[in-house]
């Protein structure tokens, strides 16, 4: 019992050192963080942790920006040191000098943050800790650092192994389905009808990536309609009258739209998964499906346009279909990659461009970004992995006989233009 008194005499007297008028500690965050790193027993780090991540949902920005601060100055790695232990273990490679230089190689706040998520429920709580960085990074690039080192630790905590997917339909329960209206993003559900035209028909599908540590905040989603030959026109896919189709019918599965959800995980790539793993099981529930393609967005296409095509040309919407195949396999960033981030996402994952349609997106959004044209991006679940291998090596965009064509002919009326 003396030993035992002794203990809580000690824990107590810790407590009151650190413990303003108020009862509140009296550390600055910023200490707390210190203190985090350095606590040598789970107890008295997990009540850091939680007093840490308290304080930071109470901050405004201001405060949450000296905060990030302190971690990507105070807690970053110390080159000298790693210099010395990598000439260490370039002289001796052993396992003492190789630990040495790992736990110098790493900065202590890659620590702070395992720690951190060590409260029950703070792994939701950091997503959006990584949210409110990205949004101040803008406003001090030198936490560029500070956000590797999350997205570091993300990218395993979200690895595909760890992921759950659902199927999101009209029975799922009310929280998850608010959440789906919420954090739609390509094409905005305007009601509670509009939900349940997109989940209850026996035509319509609806899957999301969950987190076992979030399991009530879907990271990721997407929309399928399956249909006869695929489809042209995203407004036609919702129309309220159309004809419901019975789902062994169908012999194509159209994704037309794809959400994520959680801006704290930005750069941790769930799509690719998602389409492949829903593609399977799809193909499992209904064999008769033989196509995969999408309906998708070209939101840099009316911008590109302006830019690149002459006034008389644009002004002749039926090269439309032409500019935007040429846009989508020509267009190109610095570094090779393509101009429109939608093309860079479905051909990073193995996709091809396989048709692009005109009026398929009457929408003022749909007409603001790509003049209403759309994009069918073409899974063939037994190409994807070549089609992957070979855009990420040479650059090279997979596209239909059909898109190939086009694109050749909106060369010519490019050239045509330019010559007058």
């Amino acid at each position: 019992m003396t030993m035992f008194g002794d203990l809580l005499s000690t824990v107590f007297d810790r407590r009151v050192i650190f413990m303003g008028p108020s009862g509140e500690d009296a550390r600055s965050t910023e200490e707390l963080a210190d203190a985090l790193v350095s606590a040598a027993d789970e107890v008295s780090g997990q009540a850091l942790a939680g007093r840490i991540l308290d304080r930071f949902d109470a901050m405004d920005d201001a405060a949450k920006l000296t905060f990030f601060q302190h971690l990507a100055e105070a807690m970053d790695i110390q080159p000298a040191a790693v210099r010395q232990w990598l000439e260490a273990y370039e002289a001796d490679p052993s396992k003492k000098t190789y630990r040495a230089f790992m736990a110098v190689a790493e900065p202590r706040r890659q620590e702070l943050i395992r720690r951190l998520n060590g409260v029950p429920g703070a792994t939701g709580r950091l997503v959006q800790m990584r949210a409110d960085l990205l949004r101040l990074t803008r406003k001090d690039p030198r936490l560029e650092a500070l956000d590797l080192d999350f997205r570091h630790l993300f990218a395993s905590w979200f690895n595909r192994g760890f992921l759950v997917l659902r199927p999101i339909s009209w029975e799922s329960p009310a929280h998850i389905l608010e959440k789906i209206i919420a954090y739609e993003a390509v094409h905005a559900i305007d009601s509670w009808d509009d939900l349940r035209r997109r989940l209850e028909p026996t035509d319509r599908r609806c899957f999301a990536f969950f987190h076992p540590a979030m399991p009530d905040e879907p990271l990721i989603f997407v929309e399928v309609a399956l249909t006869i030959g695929g489809a042209g026109s995203v407004q036609a896919l919702l129309l309220e009258s159309r004809e419901t189709l019975q789902a062994h019918d169908a012999d194509t599965a159209v994704f037309y739209s794809i959400s994520n959800c959680q801006a704290g995980l930005a750069g941790i790539s769930f799509g690719n998964s998602l389409i492949k793993q829903v593609a399977a099981d799809l193909s499992a529930e209904l064999p008769d499906l033989k196509t995969f393609i999408t309906l998708s967005p070209l939101p840099g296409f009316a911008a590109w346009l302006k830019t690149q095509a002459p006034a008389g040309l644009v002004e002749n919407d039926t090269a439309y279909r032409a500019l935007a195949a040429h846009y989508l396999t020509e267009a190109k960033r610095a570094d090779g990659m393509p101009l429109d981030p939608v093309a860079r996402f479905h051909l990073g994952n193995g996709a091809q461009v396989h048709d692009v349609h005109e009026n398929a997106d009457t929408s003022a959004k749909g007409q603001a970004q790509s003049l209403g044209v759309m994009v069918n991006y073409h899974y063939d679940l037994a190409k994807v992995s070549e089609n992957h291998e070979r855009f990420s090596n040479t650059r090279s965009v997979a596209m239909s006989s059909t898109i190939r064509t086009l694109s050749n002919n909106a060369a010519k009326l490019l050239s045509e233009e330019v010559e007058r």
